[in-house]
């Protein structure tokens, strides 16, 4: 299935957090869209593997995503190596996308920052022709994305581009809290951490509006770039 844009986060929920509105906005706007997500988040500390899995399926749901496929690497120790690298080589040459959305280039967790590198240096090798790869005994095209922005998380980034998601902010929302396990719930019993307390809810809120106020709309999304978007048109950028 050949996508328009495909979001790899590494943690199941890092898309939804990071780049949610932008993917729902995207869905509605015609295009198709699909996750990869890198790990299955085993090593959070509230609830396990099989319960992300089922969570980020109703999640996919929520933003009608085409696909979500897994890529099984190692939470917290996954490395940037040339296995890992044509793991996802295999798998942007399989889907194609035109865009690729990806972790935080530097984060609180290190693992979003190393994922980010992981993802660019496979989207430009899988452009390369000498490098081979194949699925089901068919040998794959190289495919390389026209661009890879990556998405702010936790730390505050300057973003290179602001992509409006008032209209959408509330679904985003509602597909955040599809994990049930990660997120603000008065009743669990589970133990507390950085992204469960009703602050980090507020704070999704606070830094949606905060990027939106720097374009003049009510919330909005981040995304680093490696070079500046170009244009021959100054009013397509409005």
């Amino acid at each position: 299935m050949k996508l328009d844009v495909l979001a790899i986060g590494v943690h199941p929920d890092d898309v939804e957090l990071g780049c949610g509105g932008t993917v729902i906005q995207t869905v509605k706007s015609g295009k198709s869209v699909g996750i990869l997500d890198l790990t299955k988040g085993e090593l959070g500390t509230r609830g396990n593997a099989e319960l992300r899995l089922q969570e980020a399926a109703g999640a996919s749901q929520i933003m009608q995503l085409a696909i979500r496929d897994q890529l099984n690497l190692e939470d917290g120790f996954f490395e940037l190596n040339n296995e890992n690298k044509m793991k996802l080589i295999e798998k942007i040459r399989l889907y194609q996308p035109e865009i690729v959305l990806c972790n935080a280039p530097k984060d609180r967790h290190p693992d979003h920052g190393r994922a980010s590198q992981l993802t660019s240096e496979a989207c430009f090798l899988s452009g390369l022709v000498k490098i081979k790869t194949s699925l089901n005994g068919i040998d794959q095209s190289p495919w390389r994305p026209k661009r890879v922005y990556r998405f702010i998380q936790d730390w505050h980034l300057t973003p290179s581009v602001v992509f409006d998601i008032s209209e959408v902010f509330d679904q985003k929302i509602k597909a955040i809290m599809a994990y049930k396990s990660q997120f603000f719930n008065a009743d669990s019993k589970e133990p507390e951490t950085p992204i469960s307390s009703k602050q980090f809810s507020d704070f999704l809120e606070a830094r949606a509006r905060s990027l939106g106020r720097m374009i003049g709309t009510e919330f909005a999304e981040g995304f680093i770039l490696d070079q500046p978007p170009g244009t021959k048109d100054l009013f397509s950028i409005l």
